[in-house]
């Protein structure tokens, strides 16, 4: 609009396309809660029939209104499900939110792949339905070896990893026979191996209750930890939601215990000493970038004297690349006192330290350095990675160990570590009783309900010291045990106990 115009026609200009602007968002208005509405009705009919088929209900039973009448007009009286696109939503790893935003991510670092939260207007307040035919998931133990292809509709990974027995679609299910990358033969005969390497007894992997907690990184569809089950040995299989799809969506269906997550720039959220065992089978991993920082988390949760064990081609393969990573690699484990423990055909397995003896033997200078005195390995919610080597507390110095008894004994018996708390045996041994006895009363007032395989995969919100999971070791399931970041981290009092969990804010998540 040119200058020297009056007033009245300035005005008389601008009215054609205010108008006009109301009249589309007013359309636009309509349209999205029409849309909604409709979503809504569907996902809440689906999400009823659901519930109703798994408790014994009525499967007919009429779904009725969201929404209610009161004193202040339409109130809810439920919370609004989503509608299908959103079935397999994870708010804080949802990669279509990065690529929506824009996150400035350092895609080589695995940045994209760790969390970040939406802002708060691009929050969703509804109930995630479940997938279009949906059926009540295969019961424990059958659905370690299949599940309803309709639960998780992705079968790309049948065809891609067809050679290596990852998994088979047969008609209306798909099928795991078990196998992966580097155990073609199957997991049980790998986990088998590994034992014998080790000179375990009767090639367990267990050792007589020696292992008992283990970190599969880049678990695939987690058959590693499957078929670890069955030695009284718990596995947290690791993997991000990336190219193969929703990995770990595919383990917690068939009743496996699994968490996403990645070796990007963050802590794992697990504490310091945490597992006995780790292991990377054709992970492709870069180990040795950032000075090692990754081989060094690694470290981070391995107890003293657990366990690497890695099957890649660069402990065995003899072309020129695989021989510099193997070199770099073994120079550097050399520097963090790892030794070999076994090495055979495809796999290596090292072996950590029990003491900081080596540690403090190493040249002045020596990389990667030990961690500051001030830093808490315990600190996992949200602390950035550091290139650097935790060393034990004095307690493990003088006892050579972590001082933990055998599986099952563990679950029940006092862990060193109650003494960081200010907690004292009896208050231990006292939490661990009460427990059984509440479960138990759960159990009974449930039996009218449930069946021995009704329940496979658990959850305790609030976990404390980890009585609840332990009161149910004799039952067939699992307890993924959460510590809220805002309270006491007993997780380390829990995964002494043999038990596993992680670490999560359930109040504010932060936002990117």
């Amino acid at each position: 609009m040119m200058r020297g115009r009056a007033e009245g026609n300035q005005k008389k200009r601008l009215i054609a396309p205010i108008l006009i602007l109301a009249i589309v968002l007013g359309f636009l208005y309509l349209y999205s809660q029409n849309s909604g509405s409709s979503a809504i009705e569907y996902g809440s009919k689906s999400l009823k029939k659901l519930g109703s088929s798994y408790w014994g209900g009525d499967e007919d039973a009429e779904s009725g209104s969201n929404f209610a009448d009161g004193e202040d007009g339409v109130v809810p009286k439920s919370i609004p499900v989503c509608d299908d696109r959103h079935s397999e939503l994870i708010p804080c790893l949802d990669r279509n939110l990065i690529y929506q935003t824009r996150l400035k991510l350092d895609l080589s670092l695995m940045e994209h792949y760790e969390r970040h939260c939406p802002q708060p207007e691009r929050r969703y307040n509804c109930l995630i339905p479940p997938p279009p035919g949906y059926k009540i998931p295969i019961k424990w133990p059958k659905s370690r070896d299949e599940v309803w292809k309709s639960n998780i509709p992705h079968t790309h990974l049948a065809t891609e990893k067809s050679d290596q027995n990852w998994m088979v679609v047969k008609g209306e299910k798909i099928v795991f026979p078990g196998g992966g990358t580097h155990f073609h033969y199957g997991a049980g005969k790998y986990i088998a191996s590994l034992a014998n390497m080790l000179n375990f007894s009767n090639n367990n992997l267990n050792n007589q209750g020696r292992i008992r907690t283990v970190l599969d990184v880049g678990c695939g569809v987690a058959s590693f930890g499957a078929y670890l089950l069955s030695s009284d040995i718990i596995a947290m299989s690791l993997a991000p939601n990336d190219v193969h799809q929703n990995q770990i969506q595919f383990a917690l269906e068939r009743g496996i215990p699994a968490y996403l997550g990645v070796l990007g720039t963050k802590r794992l959220p697990y504490p310091s000493r945490s597992f006995e065992f780790a292991h990377c089978s054709r992970c492709r991993i870069d180990w040795l970038q950032r000075n090692g920082i990754l081989l060094l988390e690694l470290d981070r949760v391995l107890r003293p004297g657990g366990y690497f064990a890695y099957s890649s081609p660069e402990a065995y393969a003899q072309d020129e690349e695989d021989l510099r990573i193997w070199r770099e690699m073994s120079a550097l484990v050399e520097r963090m006192c790892w030794k070999i423990a076994a090495k055979q055909n495809q796999t290596v397995i090292w072996v950590k330290p029990l003491t900081n003896d080596c540690y403090m033997e190493r040249e002045s200078g020596s990389q990667p350095p030990l961690c500051r005195s001030d830093d808490d390995p315990d600190a996992v919610w949200d602390v950035p990675m550091e290139a650097c080597i935790t060393p034990y507390s004095d307690q493990i110095q003088r006892a050579r160990g972590s001082g933990l008894a055998p599986w099952p004994a563990r679950s029940t018996a006092p862990p060193p570590r109650l003494v960081d708390f200010g907690y004292s045996n009896e208050m231990f041994e006292k939490d661990t009783e009460i427990w059984q006895r509440r479960v138990q009363n759960y159990w009974n007032l449930l039996s009218p309900k449930i069946k021995p395989d009704t329940l496979r995969n658990m959850m305790d919100m609030k976990a404390n010291m980890g009585s609840f999971a332990a009161a149910l070791k004799g039952k067939d399931v699992w307890v993924m045990n959460v510590v809220s970041e805002d309270g006491p981290n007993t997780l380390k009092i829990i995964y002494d106990r043999g038990l596993i969990g992680t670490v999560h804010s359930w109040y504010v998540e932060r936002v990117y």
